[in-house]
């Protein structure tokens, strides 16, 4: 049987050094690059966040993976991020690597079919007109699911209050 406990103290104290370099490199890039580092804005994003922690794990953890390695790779990833921001501006590249928000409820009208499309159960819709505090489906303007994942439900009393469409700007119907 193995010992999961057996440790050279020389080990331990790379880990820790390796831990706190790491850690050091990840506060001095996000501070260039800024908090978007860290969003959950697009599935480009989230491949950021998943490649950091992946490099952190490899760099902290890895015998194999040096700390001047772990920290050029996280400084690449990091110059994608921001290449990536940048480039966002364009409609090609932002139409390439951003997903679009899509109208779930369009007023008190349940699409199924953008339903289906985004792999939402009546369920999952429910339970975030519930969170929203949405009391009777009239009260419903409009229920977008974002680009994140995330759905927003937009709503209000009083017919007379209508949606700015400026808020539905890029949303798929």
């Amino acid at each position: 049987m193995e010992n999961y406990f057996d440790a050279s103290f020389q080990s331990l104290l790379v880990i820790c050094i390796n831990a706190v370099g790491i850690y050091a490199a990840v506060i001095l890039f996000t501070r260039i690059s800024g908090k978007r580092s860290f969003s959950k804005m697009s599935s480009f994003d989230f491949a950021m966040t998943v490649a950091i922690g992946s490099i952190l794990a490899s760099t902290i953890l890895s015998s194999s993976v040096t700390l001047l390695q772990g920290v050029v790779g996280l400084a690449a990833v990091y110059f994608l991020q921001i290449y990536a921001a940048f480039f966002r501006r364009f409609n090609a590249f932002s139409n390439l690597i951003d997903n679009k928000p899509l109208l779930l409820m369009d007023g008190p009208t349940i699409l199924q079919h953008n339903l289906k499309k985004a792999r939402v159960t009546n369920d999952d819709l429910r339970s975030k007109l519930r969170a929203a505090n949405v009391l009777d489906l009239s009260q419903v303007r409009a229920v977008v699911f974002e680009t994140t994942g995330d759905i927003s439900v937009l709503h209000g009393a009083g017919e007379e209050k209508k949606l700015d469409d400026w808020l539905l700007k890029d949303v798929h119907q």
